[in-house]
């Protein structure tokens, strides 16, 4: 669990805080004195909710999942194949990245922190099962989170950059083609998917996605804090 108690509404301000600070400052550049100051409670009561910041990363973690499971769905609405849409993705991600220092910065410590990385990790668990499920024949749950531990080493790989790395094509280009000879994928495939992501304008892609995502946590943030403060009525009344 990402925090130690259930539903409320402090908790989720302090969520919907977070939120707005990790979007404006950065996960590293925004501190526990300023989250407090802008969701108005106490360092205690910060505290009881989420120990660490890295809980609270989980949350958005958590939403940045749902959200790209959404995202799946509409490119399956729009005609293109799982298999696409997974490439575009992690395209995508990296490509957000680069423009976006906050985002980057989310990203990695999203990567570099256990709690988060253990949601990333289950739930692209699930999603390999359905990407690659025609490749995929006869294999049991143990050799998918087997390589899913690659894959997100390499997804973390590719996200991170240095003075040293690599250009972001090449590193897109090698990412998707290793993570698909994992589940042996035909070359043929491979080329084609890496082709037509590249061939797109990815940069603007990650920016629509970008502001989308953006969009969905604060909806998001509102609902729950709707339906947290309805329920609370409602058992005020009994």
């Amino acid at each position: 669990m990402a925090g130690k108690r259930g539903p409320t509404p402090t908790k989720q301000i302090i969520i919907k805080s977070t939120s707005e600070l990790f979007f404006e400052n950065g996960f590293s550049k925004t501190t526990a004195t300023e989250l407090c100051k802008k969701a108005n409670i106490s360092t205690g009561n910060l505290t009881f909710y989420f120990p660490t910041k890295e809980h609270i990363l989980a949350d958005l973690v958590k939403m940045m999942c749902d959200f790209q499971w959404r995202e799946m769905e509409n490119a399956a609405d729009e005609g293109r194949s799982s298999l696409l849409a997974y490439c575009l993705e992690l395209t995508t991600m990296v490509a957000v990245g680069e423009e976006i220092p906050q985002m980057y910065d989310f990203f990695i410590a999203a990567y570099a922190h256990q709690i988060p990385l253990d949601i990333i990790r289950a739930n692209d668990v699930e999603k390999i099962k359905k990407v690659f499920a025609e490749y995929t024949e006869g294999w049991d749950d143990e050799r998918f989170i087997e390589t899913e531990a690659l894959i997100s080493g390499i997804e973390y790989a590719t996200l991170s950059s240095t003075e040293h790395s690599a250009s972001m094509e090449h590193r897109i280009e090698g990412a998707l083609n290793t993570i698909m000879m994992l589940f042996d994928v035909p070359e043929e495939t491979r080329k084609m998917k890496v082709a037509k992501v590249l061939a797109m304008d990815y940069r603007a892609i990650g920016r629509k996605v970008y502001e989308n995502f953006k969009r969905y946590v604060t909806e998001t943030n509102e609902h729950n804090l709707e339906e947290i403060s309805k329920s609370t009525k409602a058992k005020s009344k009994k």
